[in-house]
Order: C-alpha cells, then structure tokens, then sequence
C-alpha cells in the first residue's frame, strides 16, 4: 500500500503544530522582552523496497530568535534594557536562576527588587534590598543606587547581568536556563535606564506565516483524501478482475 496518506498526515500534523508556534508568538507581540519562538521542519527520506521517493515532515526544535527587540523610552527609574545579548538573572518559583529581558522592576512591601510578577531580582551580591523612603535608580552599569532624603547617594548593590555564550533554554514559565547551570556575571555588561525592550516578533512577518501554514495544511487534507480515493480505486479494480 502506497505511505502517501501517512506521510500527508505527517504534514499535516507539522502545520498544525507551527500554526501553535506562530499563534503563540502573535499573543506576546506586546510582552515585554519576549524572544520570539522558532521551529523548522526536515524531510526524512522513507526507506524500504524500491526508489525514496518519499519523505516524512519531523519537527526540528531550533530554540528562539535572540535578536534585540525596539527599546521604548518610560523614563521610569527601575524600568532597564538590556543592551546585546545580556540577560538579567532572577530566581524562579522554584528557587532556581533563571534569566529574563524583561526590565520592569518595582519594590515590594518588604523592600526587596523584584520584576513585575513578583520574582527576586538578583545582584551580584545576592538580593537588592531598597531601603525605606529613599529614591531608587539604576546606573547604565547595572549598579544600584539609593538618594536620601538629605541628598546624599549611595549604592546598595548592581544588578547581576548574564551574556550567555550559547543559546538558553526556556522554560513553561517563559524563563531561560542555562543547561550547565548558573552563569557568572558579566562584568561589562550594559543597559538603558529609563527604557523597555519590546517583543522582536514581527506580527506582520507572523501572520503571513500563519496563512502559508493553513493553505499547507489544507493541501495535507487534500492529499489525503487523494490517498483514500486511489485506495478505493484499486480495491474496486481488484474486485472487479476477481
């Protein structure tokens, strides 16, 4: 029996699952630091008896893209963008660092540094803590100052910033990891005070791609109903000659 239906449902199951990836991506187009997700498809020839002259469509995990997204001036004093490829490193729910671009910090009611959905930031010297009524800012080094009531400024801790060598990984709740563990911190590592750096998904780019992805999905169904009817054209033949 001809592979042709099992390899169009192949097909058609890689479009659907890059119709998810793309939707996903479009949804976060005004996430702060959101780093838009990949995903690529390989032929794999089918082997057997006779010519390859078919393939099967395999998902290939290319992980996301880490190009900058636009950076969008607040003038806010704990708002930051980290400049290049630099990370900022936060502990996870589970107690974990993890990194993110998302710069948007505020003080919790305990004094601490934490993003906006309440994870610790980290410094190079563990927690940032702010003290109480004092004025909070962020120098483009990362380093993390206080102004007194009198004037007077000083530094409470800098901001642990990451530039990672080799590509992270993202976890459910979109934070990067990196598989040899915890990163030292960059010492040269730069940001925007006063600024936030958008999504780097392109929603134009992202919604052609998710029409090209449906016409190829609906020509997967098509070539399956193809399958079934030839299948049907042959077991009528074969009837027929018995």
């Amino acid at each position: 029996m001809d592979r042709m239906i099992y390899l169009s449902m192949a097909g058609a199951k890689m479009n659907m699952q890059r119709q998810e990836v793309l939707s996903h991506n479009l949804a976060n187009v005004s996430t702060t630091g959101f780093r838009a997700e990949l995903q690529a498809v390989r032929a794999v020839p089918v082997r057997g008896d006779g010519a390859s002259t078919r393939v099967y469509a395999l998902d290939t995990t290319v992980g996301y893209d880490d190009s900058a997204g636009p950076i969008n001036f607040t003038g806010r004093a704990l708002d930051v963008a980290m400049r290049g490829k630099s990370m900022l490193a936060v502990q996870a729910l589970d107690g974990t660092e993890a990194y993110t671009r998302a710069g948007s910090l505020v003080v919790d009611a305990q004094g601490n540094l934490v993003t906006q959905s309440g994870l610790q930031v980290m410094g190079d010297g563990g927690p940032i803590n702010i003290p109480p009524n004092t004025q909070p800012s962020i120098a483009p080094d990362g380093t993390v100052s206080v102004r007194q009531q009198g004037g007077i400024t000083t530094p409470v801790g800098r901001l642990k910033l990451v530039t990672p060598e080799t590509k992270l990984n993202r976890g459910d709740d979109g934070l990067f990891r990196s598989p040899d563990g915890d990163l030292p911190a960059d010492a040269v590592a730069q940001l925007q005070d006063g600024a936030l750096e958008g999504s780097n998904v392109n929603p134009i780019e992202t919604m052609v791609s998710m029409i090209a992805a449906a016409r190829q999905f609906e020509t997967q169904m098509k070539m399956m109903q193809t399958a079934e009817q030839d299948e049907k054209a042959a077991a009528q033949l074969l009837s027929n000659a018995g």
